[in-house]
């Protein structure tokens, strides 16, 4: 499903949605390799995806109403490529924002001294 050479796969896999509708915020468009190639390369290949981890996702999104695909033919090859649709930039957002809590949250949690009172 995934492979992480340095994460385990419990840490990313509620992750995946929310990379997705980052990437197509930014790029606009992306086929399923490029996406793949894309998170490979933005993490120094730290988090690798898979066909098995990315496809059903991508299918769950846009069953959901937030992708949409356009193929298109290049060299000869047919491209299936996804695109936000309006309520998938808003999902997007809302995501993104949601995450930047989490991570925000999680370093408060590690990065301040917790005590257990004892009754």
């Amino acid at each position: 499903m995934y492979n992480c050479p340095m994460y385990s796969k419990e840490l990313l896999k509620g992750t995946l949605k929310t990379i997705v509708l980052k990437l197509l915020s930014e790029q606009g468009k992306m086929y399923g390799y490029e996406i793949t190639q894309h998170v490979k390369s933005a993490t120094a290949g730290k988090v690798l995806l898979t066909e098995g981890a990315l496809y059903p996702t991508l299918h769950k999104l846009e069953a959901e109403g937030f992708l949409r695909t356009e193929k298109i033919t290049f060299g000869g090859r047919i491209r299936k490529y996804y695109h936000l649709t309006d309520s998938g930039k808003s999902a997007a957002i809302t995501k993104i924002n949601e995450f930047e809590e989490f991570i925000d949250t999680m370093k408060f949690i590690f990065n301040s001294k917790l005590s257990i009172e004892s009754k």
